[in-house]
């Protein structure tokens, strides 16, 4: 079997993916309403006022390990032998695909020195997965266009 990352023309449009998934994120972003809406704009503002291009080099430092963290959901896709893209496969259980790349930010959220960044995190971690859960469609059909 094939791994996810072996899947995607990595390294050769990494670049290209990262700056997909940037847009994923800012238009998910600025999509959220109500208070928690205003709670992820807060911190996503704070992230890019401590250091500008800093959603961007998080995407691009965390690549490999967001790719690699859905390596599991990827690898039961494969052994379903499911006639759907590995996107539609993912859509298919948004949950466990979030769970996953949460748990990169969770880990990444306990190694910073930024105490506010951990904050703002620690403040939005409880809805976390129900957000990325949100965004799965989007990431999915990135993957998608990609996956080859």
């Amino acid at each position: 079997m094939t791994t996810l990352l072996e899947k995607l023309p990595l390294p050769q449009k990494r670049g290209e993916l990262v700056e997909a998934c940037c847009r994923v994120l800012d238009s998910e972003v600025q999509g959220k309403k109500g208070f928690s809406g205003l709670a992820i704009k807060a911190a996503y503002k704070v992230m890019q006022t401590i250091k500008p291009g800093a959603v961007r080099d998080a995407v691009d430092a965390l690549f490999d390990e967001f790719i690699q963290s859905l390596e599991p959901l990827h690898e039961k896709y494969q052994q379903n032998g499911s006639s759907q893209s590995f996107g539609q496969y993912m859509m298919s259980c948004p949950k466990e695909a979030a769970e996953l790349l949460v748990g990169i930010t969770d880990a990444r959220a306990q190694r910073t020195q930024h105490k506010s960044l951990k904050s703002a995190y620690q403040r939005l971690r409880p809805s976390a997965v129900q957000h990325v859960s949100e965004a799965i469609s989007p990431l999915a059909s990135l993957v998608d266009r990609y996956y080859g």
